[in-house]
């Protein structure tokens, strides 16, 4: 499983690396391929938990809020969200009609994945965007793999304490503090590595390295913990079998849907 988990990961970081520095389209075409899946693999798991949220509007709401962002940010916001809930409705309505006496329940369902994967996933395109976007993407995106990857091992060597017994019972206090101390030398570190690289005028330093590494130890976590309860409804180990070894694609953004947005805000009010 470990082997496999690397093989892909060697295979997927150049790839997604090349599109991160391209930024634009490239970059779009690279996340709409991951959320259009995570967003199939969400319908999948509510369809099991026995709800019916309707597909063509989850996965096709989230590629029109990809593609918006990429156009023109948040402009088109107001009318994209409009439309797409005055068109869930109708379509639940009419499943209503059908004899779905659950349509009202399948209607926040069906928003709700959207919102979630496809609102909240388009921060990769905005966080990008951003002055500085190229080297603070890549300062976001690693200080989650830094703790994830820390707690991960030190849960396994010194866990005893249970984090969330009910929604991830292999995670422990004892890897997430871990994971939030080690998130935060290593992001540090590497931030100062990319400050060499972007130039004395960046906005890129350790210590704002430091704060990005605090935050993304501490609350990513929680976008695996809700994944997981998904999952746990769903009565499923993985959301899906798009990667060997890592599960489905929304297995692997459910922290860093998390991470895009709150370091888009942090980097916004903060350093810009």
């Amino acid at each position: 499983m470990l082997l496999k988990r690397v093989l892909v990961a060697i295979v997927l970081l150049p790839i997604g690396l090349a599109a991160i520095i391209a930024g634009g389209w490239y970059l779009t075409a690279l996340i709409a391929f991951f959320m259009g899946f995570a967003a199939r693999e969400y319908v999948t798991l509510f369809r099991l938990g026995g709800s019916q949220p309707s597909a063509i509007l989850v996965v096709g709401g989230t590629l029109l809020f990809l593609i918006g962002r990429t156009i023109n940010g948040f402009e088109g916001a107001p009318w994209m969200i409009s439309l797409l809930i005055l068109l869930s409705m109708t379509y639940h309505l009419v499943t209503y009609e059908r004899g779905r006496d659950q349509a009202g329940t399948d209607f926040t369902v069906t928003l709700g994945g959207m919102f979630y994967i496809g609102w909240i996933g388009a921060y990769f395109i905005s966080l990008r965007n951003l002055p500085d976007g190229l080297w603070w993407i890549m300062v976001v995106l690693p200080a989650v793999w830094f703790a994830d990857s820390a707690a991960y091992f030190i849960g396994k060597r010194f866990g005893r304490h249970h984090l969330s017994p009910r929604l991830s019972p292999k995670k422990t206090w004892e890897g997430y503090l871990g994971g939030i101390i080690v998130g935060v030398l290593l992001t540090a570190g590497f931030s100062a590595i990319l400050q060499t690289w972007a130039g004395a005028n960046s906005a890129i330093t350790p210590l704002r390295g430091a704060l990005i590494g605090l935050v993304m130890g501490i609350f990513p976590t929680l976008g695996d913990l809700g994944e997981s309860m998904v999952k746990r409804q769903a009565g499923v180990k993985d959301s899906g079998k798009l990667l060997p070894g890592h599960g489905g694609a929304f297995d692997r953004v459910d922290s860093w849907l998390w991470a895009v947005v709150i370091g888009y805000y942090m980097v916004l009010w903060l350093w810009s």
